[in-house]
C-alpha cells in the first residue's frame, strides 16, 4: 500500500480513487458499495486499488475526514464579510458557510452519518471535528464577552457546545432528515438563536462595525498625515 505517493502520476490515480470511492459510496451507501466498482469508476484495475488503500473502509475513513475538514473550513466566510462586520454578522457568515458545504456534501454525509453509528474509526473522525469547531467557537466566545459584547454568565465550553451542535443537527435534518427549511431564513434563525444566547445587543453590533469603521478610517487619515508631513 502507498498512501503518499511520490510520483505525480502515482498521485493523480490516488486522487482518482479517493473520488470514485465518494461516487460510489454516495450512490451505493458503504455496505453495498463493491472495491471493484470503486476501480472501475476510477478507471484501473481491480489490483491497483490495493496499491493505495488496504481496504473499503480506509478509503472511506479518508474520505470522511475529507468532507468533515471542508464542514469546518473558514475559506469561504470571509467572502461574505465586510472589513467592519460585527460579531453578529460573522456568526450570520459562519453558518451560512456551514449550511452551504453540508447542504453540497449532502449524499456523502448520509452515509458518514450512518457509518459513524457503528464504525468507531469514523466515529472519531466526527470527534475531531466536533473538538476543532468547539475549540475555535470557544475562542470566539471568550473573545466577545472579553469585548463586553457578550453575556459573561455564559460558559463558552457549554455554549460552544450547545450551539456548534444545534447548527450540526440542524443541517442534518434539513438536508438528511427531509425537514423543509428555507436557506436564508435557516441562516437568520440560527443566527438569532445564537445571538439571544449570547445576549449579543443588535444595537450594539451597529455600533461596533460604526465604531470600527471610524477606527479605519482614522488609521488611515493619520496615513495621510504623516505622509503630508513628509512631503
Amino acid at each position: 500500500m502507498d498512501p503518499e505517493p511520490r510520483s505525480a502520476k502515482g498521485r493523480r490515480t490516488r486522487a482518482r480513487l479517493v473520488a470514485a470511492g465518494k461516487t460510489v459510496f454516495e450512490r451505493d451507501g458503504f455496505l453495498q458499495a463493491r472495491i471493484t466498482d470503486i476501480a472501475t469508476e476510477a478507471e484501473v484495475s481491480h489490483g491497483s486499488f490495493y496499491h493505495y488503500f488496504d481496504s473499503k473502509e480506509s478509503l472511506f475513513r479518508e474520505i470522511a475526514e475529507e468532507v468533515e475538514v471542508r464542514l469546518v473550513s473558514m475559506d469561504d466566510i470571509a467572502q461574505d464579510l465586510a472589513d467592519d462586520a460585527g460579531p453578529i454578522d460573522r456568526i450570520r457568515a459562519a453558518n451560512k458557510a456551514y449550511l452551504t458545504a453540508y447542504r453540497k456534501e449532502a449524499r456523502i454525509m448520509r452515509v458518514i452519518e450512518e457509518v459513524s453509528r457503528y464504525d468507531e474509526d469514523v466515529r472519531r473522525v466526527r470527534s475531531k471535528r466536533d473538538d476543532y469547531l468547539a475549540a475555535r467557537l470557544e475562542s470566539a466566545i471568550k473573545r466577545l464577552q472579553a469585548e463586553g459584547l457578550a453575556d459573561e454568565r455564559v460558559d463558552e465550553r457549554y455554549a460552544a457546545t450547545a450551539l456548534g451542535g444545534m447548527v450540526a443537527k440542524f443541517a442534518e435534518m434539513m438536508f438528511i432528515g427531509g425537514a423543509r427549511f428555507a436557506m436564508n431564513e435557516a441562516v437568520e434563525q440560527l443566527t438569532l438563536l445564537w445571538a439571544n444566547a449570547l445576549g449579543l445587543d443588535p444595537d450594539a453590533e451597529g455600533k461596533a462595525s460604526a465604531e470600527s469603521g471610524k477606527a479605519a478610517r482614522g488609521k488611515a487619515g493619520s496615513g495621510k498625515t504623516v505622509k503630508a508631513a513628509r512631503t
